[in-house]
């Protein structure tokens, strides 16, 4: 079983040709309303990956909470531990342009509201074998959830900020993006980087988007997996849902290169369509598309 400790966030995504500057207006050519937010996208890929899933986190009373609860549960995550609180919801609105790239700005509502970590979500945790855990929450309550986990929890920096040493004390696995990894060791070059972040947690990955991913471990094993050609639609939850699938190959117990193949193949088909929830591709998809 794979445990998500998380963000739920209510996706308000505007298509348009090209992202508009500072001061600038443009006209956009679709917009719609997906169930996205880091934590809740990585068990939605999980689970679509494969695995038993569990969800902890928040979310409001407001008319979203009720549909970002169905798109787990739809999508066979466990929301046991999914709690209402007064208020709004997270959201996070999202400018695609034509091109697949997107921007972002989340404002947290009720996943503000989760500042720490109760032994039910604990007794969650502890049947699982790996916890996720994003940035989207406070930071105490991920320091919280990561340092008593008795599961590998595997992080996610994003959104990209100082990370605290008891943080990463407690993370087996850490996956920035290569502007992530450059935020949280000061080097552009993404290999540079990666032995830099190998001084902080025993293994990381690097994603690199169209130029796939690097991995290495204090082991001294190193990995370089290229991504698979796709035309990108929407890269906006692709991060996720290569951690997510990357969580449920290790869980199985695949070899690390085959490991990392799964995620690629998985986050390169959630590119192909728009959203992010709604991108992401089941088990046999992946299965596949490997074949």
């Amino acid at each position: 079983m794979i445990s998500v400790f998380g963000s739920a966030n209510m996706d308000l995504v505007a298509y348009t040709a090209t992202a508009p500057r500072r001061g600038e207006t443009v006209t956009g050519r679709a917009f719609g309303t997906v169930p996205g937010g880091k934590g809740a996208n990585q068990a939605v890929a999980a689970a679509r990956a494969g695995a038993e899933v569990a969800f902890v986190g928040a979310v409001g009373d407001d008319a979203f909470g009720p549909v970002m609860r169905e798109t787990l549960e739809s999508a066979g995550v466990d929301v046991s531990r999914l709690r209402v609180v007064p208020g709004s919801s997270g959201i996070a609105h999202i400018v695609v342009d034509d091109e697949g790239g997107n921007s972002i700005i989340v404002i947290p509502g009720a996943n503000g509201t989760v500042t720490g970590v109760s032994q039910d979500d604990l007794s969650v945790i502890a049947r699982s074998d790996a916890l996720l855990l994003q940035l989207e929450l406070p930071m105490e309550a991920v320091v919280a959830a990561a340092r008593q986990a008795e599961v590998p929890v595997i992080l996610t920096p994003a959104p990209a900020r100082e990370l605290p040493s008891e943080l990463l004390g407690a993370v087996a696995l850490i996956v920035p993006n290569e502007h992530e990894a450059e935020a949280i060791t000061g080097l552009a070059d993404p290999g540079e980087a990666l032995e830099a972040l190998l001084d902080l947690v025993p293994e990381a990955v690097i994603t690199l988007g169209g130029r796939g991913a690097l991995y290495g471990s204090r082991s001294g094993e190193r990995l370089r997996v290229p991504a698979v050609p796709v035309k990108a639609v929407d890269t906006t939850a692709a991060g996720d849902t290569f951690v997510g699938a990357l969580a449920v190959a290790r869980a199985e117990g695949r070899p690390q290169a085959e490991a990392l193949r799964f995620a690629a193949t998985a986050a390169a088909l959630s590119v192909r369509r728009e959203g992010a929830s709604t991108s992401m591709p089941t088990r046999a998809e992946i299965d596949a598309a490997l074949r």
